[in-house]
């Protein structure tokens, strides 16, 4: 592994995988999460430079501006802290050694009203460090396996912005465990769409699976939130042709292997109507931060 790429607290690995497409890879998936209570690993992208939102990120990654009196990134971190999530990966890039210097190798929430969160540990995929720039996001996904999914029988992480406000979404144990049975590559997170993306992202059958619409197609679509369930799989050929670990820095998209995936069914999706901004102007930062939005 590159010098750089790897921060944060040592983590252990698990069983190994069972033989590709089998059932006993379901049950042994299914099995191995509900001894640690469905609980996966989430990577956390906060690598662009957010180009909208200066001159405020001209000094400060965008995750880390203040968001009804947290970095923003903190928000979707304690979401995680108290859902099924086991850990987390972020990515870096634009004034990236801010991050770990502002959360360090451990998030604590601690109480959170009635509810004890669960500490979390951090680990950081340096995009910044490693090849001068970030990645997109699936060249950061790809980059990042390693650290997220360590062992070959690691096969699903949770996936979120840290540049996202949606405070009360729950990263919900039983979620991970429909998608671990299933065959899906991924599942999303779709929203109504806001008024800056009014053509919204993707579509959803009346089967749940996400559809590929385009901007011609009058099938009602949604905007993806960031938030989805990912397997490993998906990030390998003949869906990605990036080599695993992503060792040369490709940058790549998300959105044309989903599309992929879509056309042959493998991709659900659910509407999420929580509060949900994408925090991507000063604008917009200045919405979520009004009393009329405090929780």
């Amino acid at each position: 592994m590159p010098a750089g790429m790897l921060t944060g607290a040592v983590c252990n690995g698990s069983a190994s995988a069972p033989a590709p497409g089998s059932n006993r890879e379901h049950f042994c998936d299914v099995g191995l999460l509900r001894a640690n209570q469905m609980k996966i690993p989430a990577m956390v992208l906060a690598a662009g430079r957010g180009e909208r939102m200066r001159p405020l990120t001209d000094h400060h990654p965008k995750p880390l501006l203040t968001v009804q009196g947290r970095p923003l990134i903190e928000w979707v971190l304690r979401a995680l802290a108290g859902g099924a999530c086991s850990r987390v990966v972020i990515n870096t890039a634009w004034l990236g050694d801010q991050l770990p210097g502002r959360l360090g190798q451990r998030f604590s929430p601690g109480l959170d009203g009635s509810a004890l969160h669960t500490a979390l540990d951090l680990y950081y995929s340096n995009e910044g460090q490693d090849f001068g720039r970030a990645l997109e996001t699936a060249g950061g996904i790809s980059r990042a396996l390693p650290i997220l999914l360590p062992q070959e029988g690691d096969e699903f992480f949770w996936l979120a912005a840290g540049d996202v406000f949606a405070p009360d979404f729950a990263f919900d144990g039983a979620d991970v465990e429909r998608f671990v049975a299933s065959k899906m590559l991924a599942h999303l997170w779709l929203v109504p769409n806001p008024a800056h993306h009014p053509r919204g992202d993707f579509g959803i059958s009346a089967q749940g699976l996400a559809l590929n619409v385009g901007p011609d197609d009058p099938r009602p679509s949604w905007t993806y939130s960031t938030v989805g369930l990912y397997r490993r799989a998906l990030f390998r050929q003949p869906w990605c042709a990036v080599k695993p670990g992503n060792p040369m820095g490709e940058s790549l998209a998300l959105a044309p292997l989903l599309r992929k995936a879509m056309d042959q069914g493998l991709v659900a999706a659910s509407v999420y109507e929580g509060l949900w901004v994408d925090v991507g102007t000063p604008e917009r930062l200045a919405i979520v931060n009004q009393a009329t939005m405090r929780r």
